[in-house]
């Protein structure tokens, strides 16, 4: 499939597509939205450390580290939900993987997609996919911004590696614009006319005048 990206620090392994080289420091920073990314419920399926999730969903300036990364366990299958703090109109995803091949094959986005397992993301259809290249920078995946205008949360599919057993993730990025959630306003309804029949008697209204006892 066709796909939008550029790359940095592009290493030795050959990959046949075009891309430009070097992501401007800048760019990186420009509507990063590493802050607003709920990390303590950031979720990983297939891990081989449990718990890793959260640690390739890094800030721009560790986006070079391979001390910390995340591999599959049982085969090369991969889920990563990463939920945010508010609603989120995405431009791009950001992507470190490898090395050679352990490299996911390609990644499938799901948007406000909760609580999904393998079963569920192999029968649906992904929002967008796009092919991986082997290489060791860091990829940037731009999405059609009309197909993820409200994003609360975002589920990351890596359905093989290109030929290893395991894939390895080392870094996940997005950029695009947070707006806050808005609170659920409270509706109250008013009666446009009293029914009398629903409300204790009052004195007066009954047709009969009645004098307040002493």
């Amino acid at each position: 499939m066709a796909h939008n990206h550029s790359h940095e620090n592009c290493g030795d392994e050959s990959h046949g597509h075009d891309h430009q080289h070097g992501i401007p420091e800048a760019q990186g920073h420009r509507d990063n939205l590493f802050t607003y990314i709920d990390h303590p419920n950031v979720v990983a399926l297939n891990a081989a450390a449990p718990g890793k999730g959260p640690e390739v969903v890094k800030p721009w300036s560790e986006r070079l580290d391979e001390e910390k990364f995340l591999e599959s366990d049982a085969d090369d299958q991969l889920i990563l939900r990463v939920p945010f703090t508010g609603s989120v109109k995405l431009r791009a995803v950001l992507i470190k993987a490898g090395p050679s091949d352990q490299t996911p094959a390609k990644v499938a986005l799901f948007s406000n997609l909760e609580n999904a397992d393998f079963s569920d993301v192999v029968d649906l259809k992904p929002v967008q996919e796009f092919d991986i290249p082997q290489g060791r920078e860091v990829g940037e995946y731009h999405v059609m911004p009309a197909k993820f205008p409200n994003v609360t949360s975002l589920t990351l599919f890596f359905p093989a590696s290109q030929g290893a057993d395991t894939t390895r993730v080392y870094y996940i990025g997005f950029l695009g614009q947070f707006s806050e959630r808005k609170n659920v306003p409270v509706v109250t309804v008013y009666e446009s006319q009293a029914n009398l029949a629903d409300h204790e008697k009052i004195q007066g209204v009954d047709g009969n005048i009645s004098t307040p006892q002493p």
